[in-house]
């Protein structure tokens, strides 16, 4: 499908810079007002323990996973005001303090922005393949 709006899932295993992904998203459009972003990273523990996690490795499904998130931020834009979204969501083998995901979003207001980026999340965090 071809949007009339910026939106752009990445599926990788090196680290991303969210300076630089906001730099880009925000030079996009010139209406932005907002933006929200996540940012989820690996913790050291699971049950509560410190250092009970040494590594985690995340797999996806390639070309699914993609085509599922661009789905989403389709929703995200029926659902919500905003302009732009960017999900950037790591794969392989990760250590406690690595970044895991990156979600951000733009509008003209904070509340379509927060709406769309936590609905993007959740999406993430619970369905995601």
């Amino acid at each position: 499908m071809t949007h009339s709006y910026p939106s752009r899932v990445s599926i990788q295993t090196q680290d991303f810079d969210l300076n630089t992904e906001i730099a880009a998203l925000r030079a996009q459009d010139g209406r932005i007002g907002a933006v929200c972003s996540f940012i989820g990273t690996v913790r050291d523990r699971n049950s509560g323990r410190t250092g009970e996690v040494q590594s985690m490795e995340l797999e996806h499904y390639p070309g699914m996973t993609e085509k599922s998130i661009e789905a989403m931020i389709d929703a995200a834009h029926q659902r919500f005001d905003i302009f732009g979204a960017r999900v950037i969501h790591r794969v392989g083998l990760l250590q406690p303090l690595d970044q895991i995901v990156m979600v951000a979003v733009t509008s003209a207001h904070r509340g379509e922005s927060f709406a769309a980026c936590e609905f993007l999340m959740d999406y993430l965090k619970t369905q995601a393949p």
